[in-house]
């Protein structure tokens, strides 16, 4: 009987996924946001919470996220990856200042205290890769010149993950100093030879995964990375980025083969993990902390804008593309949701869930919508600034401009 439930239930999920992706595509428009608001209604408080299959639906997100990032990292070789993180980590200290003091300011300013201030300065902070990998996707920009820089920018921040959540496990644990500094250094030589023996070793790996049976394939691919994947995070390193660093270390055929395999796959659980994130908010928690979210998202969306828009243009990339790069960052997503759900397991602030919550289900939603039309509202706003700065002057000031200037001269 449970196993019927069970069926029924996940069958209704991919059913609905199916058809909801469907009229998106024929709106022309990222299906994210309707995943979510299915998973709102079918969630924790909402209309007709689901049971039996809510196990699989995490195991599934989990399994969509590494999906998402293995293939942004076939899409790159490991000379790309070093060659963007050597040029863009400017852009990695620009976007940790304009996105992270935000949050701190904010904690502050409602009394939370310095911890909280770290907390929720890491919420605001980190860009939500499974996300903004999705949209790039379904907007078909994977081949785009900016698409390099908003990468980079992706993998500082979840390299910098590498970093702050050892800090911030041992600040809310409040942990000793020699405590702390072991986790980090254990989190930082796990990154540091992940990467290294991606770049280094690319080739060796993709001749022991090569294979000319797809279902061999297959099998290898996905195995070595959910098994990379594992590792990092039982190391207290992002489970992303170690399956973004076997996309890397993965190329030639065998990369383009198992971006052919696994493309299925990847949209499958993908679209799990936003449903699963949507069932885990409870709709009640929002509405008292909706406003304060809701001013906090603003602001950072402008700042991640402003931040897109600096990196692109220091890499040379167009104003189309600077304006495109600006608008893909702005959604928010699993981190921040890891990192809220420390701080209220701690005991930190009991708000600290409810408002985080609200601030990133307002980022996911908005995120897609901010990847495809900041370019068109960015273009105009620059065209209306430059019509009207080109507008020549009534004749009586242009006269007294004259005089002006005669009598500066004079």
């Amino acid at each position: 009987m449970h196993s019927a439930l069970f069926l029924i239930e996940f069958g209704a999920i991919i059913l609905g996924l199916g058809l909801l992706g469907r009229f998106a595509g024929r709106l022309r428009f990222s299906p994210i946001p309707l995943y979510l608001l299915a998973g709102l209604a079918f969630g924790e408080g909402g209309l007709l919470p689901l049971g039996a299959s809510e196990e699989f639906v995490a195991i599934g997100a989990e399994i969509g996220v590494i999906l998402l990032l293995l293939m942004l990292g076939l899409e790159y070789t490991a000379s790309d990856l070093v060659s963007n993180l050597k040029t863009q980590y400017p852009a990695g200290l620009v976007d940790f200042s304009l996105n992270a003091l935000p949050g701190a300011i904010a904690a502050l300013l409602m009394g939370w205290g310095p911890v909280a201030a770290v907390v929720l300065a890491g919420v605001t902070w980190i860009s939500s890769s499974g996300v903004i990998a999705k949209v790039l996707g379904d907007l078909g920009r994977l081949g785009n010149r900016e698409t390099p820089v908003i990468l980079s920018i992706l993998v500082l921040e979840d390299l910098a993950m590498a970093v702050y959540l050892p800090i911030i496990t041992a600040l809310l644990a409040g942990a000793g100093l020699a405590a702390g500094s072991v986790t980090l250094a254990i989190a930082l030589a796990v990154a540091g030879a992940v990467l290294f023996v991606a770049v280094r070793y690319g080739r060796l790996i993709s001749r022991f995964v090569s294979s000319d049976d797809a279902e061999k394939l297959l099998l290898v691919v996905l195995g070595l990375t959910l098994l990379v994947a594992g590792i990092a995070q039982q190391l207290q390193v992002s489970a992303a980025v170690g399956a973004f660093l076997v996309g890397i270390a993965l190329s030639g055929e065998v990369a383009e083969g198992a971006h052919t395999l696994l493309s299925p796959l990847r949209d499958l659980f993908a679209a799990v993990f936003f449903v699963f994130f949507g069932l885990h908010t409870d709709p009640s928690s929002i509405p008292p902390v909706l406003l304060p979210a809701l001013a906090l998202a603003v602001v950072t969306a402008l700042t991640k804008i402003a931040t897109g828009y600096w990196a692109a243009k220091r890499a040379g990339v167009g104003p189309k593309g600077r304006w495109r790069a600006g608008g893909t960052l702005v959604a928010r997503g699993e981190f921040s949701i890891v990192i809220a759900g420390l701080a209220v397991s701690a005991g930190i602030e009991p708000m600290m869930g409810p408002l985080a919550t609200a601030y990133v289900l307002i980022l996911v939603v908005i995120g897609p919508l901010t990847a495809r039309f900041t370019e068109p509202v960015g273009l105009w706003f620059t065209a209306r600034r430059a019509a009207s700065a080109a507008v020549p002057a009534p004749a009586g000031e242009q006269d007294r401009a004259a005089a002006a200037k005669v009598e500066a001269r004079d």
